[in-house]
């Protein structure tokens, strides 16, 4: 690193505990992610101190969408006043690119989309797709931009818990510095709570993981009242239809006390991973004298498409951040949801593995456009294809 630029302070410090996920702002979850009160959304996110939004340019236009909401709102909000989070690796479904090149391109093409200056956080999007040589290629080239100062934290997502401790424990092993970050989707919900075993944590912790983020309160669909075979990404969702339907099950157990599953699912998330995940939680979190939580909290992503739900999510964290004694949805999910979830709960459907081929065959090549300009200045070489 330059001598002449700072350290910058660990990610726990400075990590906001509640991050809007715009990975809704998608096909996969609205017909017509335009259409979406994308604007809004963002504005009151904003307005409510909700200060990091999390998306990638795997989530179809989320980026883009992202970006134009944080132009159009007004007054613009100062840079300074929200953290920005962003991936890069994964292009489509079955398409990854880990290469350098392609690395820093997408990182630079995110900027574009964002309007943004610099990046707080980068994430390898989902690593169990690629081999361990290729993530911590792609880990080399998020930190050389880092030392650049084009971002700030180095991080790596995905689905299966086990690959993201093993991959945590490579990169501290092979280039002595361990991952700022790890974003976890699917593994700390009602229905799949593996990201909070303890041997799992310990292995975080053991690589020098700074902060773990918990993502997909509601199993990207499946925990919703309506059933994930209601929604646009039904056929795209990996979710056995046993599956599907013991998720739903859920929603007749939470109707018997008066309760909606989703606020049953996302409140027993939140307060749970503030307690579970506090070890590799975030100090940055504004605490009254009323409310008796740890020094660090577990800090987690919320996915909304409307103002309503994100008003919701909000409020339920206001509560769980300010209860002095444990609630009932813990007796409801543990006693009730999980014997009813039987041979379900914490079953993990296959992401990656020996059977996954990607489809994109020559790494590397980038498009020949401005974006590509601007990181031949910055590095020096970048190898373009004219015809993409």
């Amino acid at each position: 690193m330059d001598a002449k630029r700072p350290a910058p302070r660990p990610l726990s410090e400075v990590l906001p505990p509640l991050i809007l996920g715009t990975a809704t702002f998608n096909h996969q979850y609205h017909r017509d992610p335009a259409q979406m009160p994308y604007v809004d959304i963002v504005r009151r996110a904003l307005d409510l101190n909700i200060a990091a939004f999390d998306t990638s340019p795997y989530y179809g236009p989320s980026e883009i969408l992202l970006g134009d909401a944080l132009r159009r709102i007004d007054p613009a909000p100062a840079r300074d006043s929200y953290f920005l989070i962003t991936k890069a690796g994964r292009i489509t479904g079955d398409e990854f690119d880990y290469s350098p090149a392609w690395v820093r391109y997408s990182v630079f093409r995110s900027l574009e989309r964002l309007g943004a200056d610099r990046l707080d956080l980068v994430y390898m999007h989902d690593v169990e797709f690629m081999s361990p040589a290729e993530v911590l290629g792609a880990v080399g080239e998020l930190r050389r931009l880092r030392d650049d100062g084009v971002i700030r934290y180095v991080g790596i997502s995905g689905y299966p818990v086990k690959t993201l401790a093993s991959l945590a424990e490579t990169i501290l092993r092979e280039t002595s510095e361990p991952i700022d970050a790890v974003l976890s989707y699917g593994h700390f919900c009602i229905q799949n709570a593996q990201l909070g075993r303890a041997d799992i944590l310990e292995r975080f912790a053991s690589s020098g993981v700074d902060c773990i983020l918990n993502a997909s309160m509601l199993g990207m669909g499946l925990l919703t009242s309506q059933g994930v075979n209601s929604l646009p990404m039904s056929a795209w969702h990996p979710a056995p239809q046993e599956l599907r339907k013991a998720c739903h099950d859920l929603a007749a157990i939470a109707a018997t006390e008066n309760r909606r599953l989703e606020e049953v699912a996302i409140r027993w998330s939140l307060r749970s991973w503030i307690y579970q995940g506090s070890s590799f939680g975030t100090k940055a979190f504004k605490r009254d004298t009323n409310n008796n939580l740890p020094a660090r909290i577990g800090a987690s992503v919320m996915g909304v498409s409307t103002v309503e739900q994100l008003e919701e999510t909000w409020h339920l964290w206001q509560t769980v951040t300010n209860e002095k004694r444990k609630d009932t949805t813990s007796s409801l999910v543990e006693m009730r949801m999980w014997p009813s979830l039987g041979q379900w709960k914490d079953y993990a459907w296959e992401s990656g593995g020996p059977s996954f081929t990607n489809t994109r065959k020559v790494m590397g090549i980038v498009p020949n456009d401005d974006i590509a300009k601007r990181c031949r200045r910055s590095v020096g070489k970048v190898v373009d294809d004219p015809k993409l």
